[in-house]
C-alpha cells in the first residue's frame, strides 16, 4: 500500500511534517521516532504492512529533524551543564514534544489515535497518554524507558557512539550510521548494511542537522521521571523490548510494563535498539492485536 504523499500541518508555533499509509477511514495509529530519527525510521514497508491490516498509519518528523521546524534559533545546548543541572541553555523537554504529537493528532481531525513509540519516541508516546489521555486509544512503547535513571542505562560503548562528534559530510554520516548499528543493532539478526546505507543518506538529505539531534537529547536529559504519572494510564498498553539492547537496557522495558497498570511485556531474544526487518511480522502482529482488542475486532 503505497503512501498517501508528504503533508505538513501547523501545531501552535510548530510545522510538522507527516506521511499516511492506507484509508484514513480506517483506525488510526501515530508512529513516534526516536532521538534524531526522522519518520523514514518507520520503513514503508513496515508502515505499509500497517495499512494493509487495517489501519490509518500516520509517521511523521518530530520537531528538529527532518522536514518539520527546526529551532535554529534555540542555539545548541550545553550536554555537559545540562547533565550538572544547569538548564539555562535547554529550550523545551519532552512534554512539548508531547503537546505536538497531540496536536498533531487534532490536526488530523481525529479525536484520539492508538500510539506506537520506540525508544525517545516511546518517552514521548508515554507523556501523550499521561497528559492527553483523551487522545490515545492504546499505547505501544518499544525500546524505551521511564524517565528513572537507575534503570534503562546504555552501555558503556553506546554511550560512546551516542555522544560522539557529528558527522561532517554525508559519506561521514552513512558511516557513522553504519558504526552505531553494529553497536547497538540487534546481535540476533543480521545487519542490513544496504538498507542502513540508504537511510542515513536519505535522512542527511532530508536534514542533517546535529544541534537539533542536541535539543532533542537536552528534552530527554531534562524530562522528569514519569514513573508515579505512569501509575494513571488507563489505556490498554503494550511494552516490547529487546533482551540485548545496549542503549537502553531491557530493565527500562520492563520498568515500563511494571509502572503501567496491566501492561503487558514482551522481552525479544537478539534484539537491540533497532527493528530488524524479520521481527517486523512479530511486531505487526502484537501492535495490530492489541489494536482489535481495543476497537474490539476480537
Amino acid at each position: 500500500m503505497e503512501s498517501n504523499g508528504i503533508e505538513k500541518a501547523t501545531v501552535g508555533d510548530i510545522e510538522l511534517a507527516y506521511e499516511t499509509f492506507g484509508d484514513p477511514a480506517d483506525t488510526p495509529l501515530l508512529l513516534v521516532s526516536g532521538l534524531g530519527s526522522q519518520m523514514i525510521s518507520y520503513a514503508e514497508e513496515l508502515c505499509a504492512g500497517l495499512a494493509a491490516r487495517g489501519l490509518f498509519a500516520i509517521r511523521f518528523d518530530n520537531r528538529d529533524v527532518g522536514l518539520s521546524t527546526h529551532l535554529h534559533s534555540a542555539g545548541i545546548p550545553r550536554l555537559g551543564d545540562v547533565r550538572r543541572g544547569d538548564r539555562s541553555s535547554v529550550h523545551y523537554e519532552l512534554a512539548d514534544m508531547a503537546a505536538d504529537a497531540a496536536g498533531l493528532i487534532e490536526a488530523l481531525g481525529l479525536d484520539s489515535a492508538h500510539l506506537v513509540g520506540v525508544s525517545m519516541g516511546g518517552m514521548i508516546a508515554q507523556r501523550v497518554a499521561i497528559t492527553y489521555p483523551e487522545r490515545v486509544r492504546s499505547l505501544t512503547s518499544i525500546m524505551s524507558t521511564t524517565g528513572d535513571r537507575s534503570v534503562g542505562g546504555a552501555s558503556e560503548a553506546a554511550q560512546g557512539v551516542l555522544y560522539a562528534p557529528p558527522a561532517q559530510d554525508r559519506e561521514g554520516a552513512i558511516q557513522r550510521q553504519l558504526e552505531t548499528s553494529r553497536v547497538i543493532g540487534s546481535p540476533g539478526f543480521p545487519l542490513d548494511e544496504e538498507a542502513v546505507r540508504a537511510r542515513a543518506g536519505l535522512a542527511y538529505d532530508r536534514g542533517h542537522d546535529p544541534a537539533g539531534v542536541a535539543r532533542q537529547m537536552a528534552a530527554i536529559v531534562t524530562s522528569p521521571d514519569r514513573t508515579a504519572d505512569l501509575g494513571r494510564v488507563a489505556v490498554p498498553t503494550l511494552v516490547i523490548h529487546g533482551s540485548d539492547d545496549a542503549l537502553v537496557n531491557v530493565s527500562g522495558g520492563r520498568a515500563t510494563a511494571a509502572a503501567v497498570p496491566g501492561a503487558e511485556l514482551v522481552v525479544i531474544d537478539g534484539m537491540g535498539h533497532d527493528l530488524p526487518r524479520p521481527l517486523w511480522p512479530e511486531i505487526t502482529d502484537r501492535i495490530t492485536a492489541l489494536i482489535s482488542r481495543v476497537e474490539g475486532r476480537v
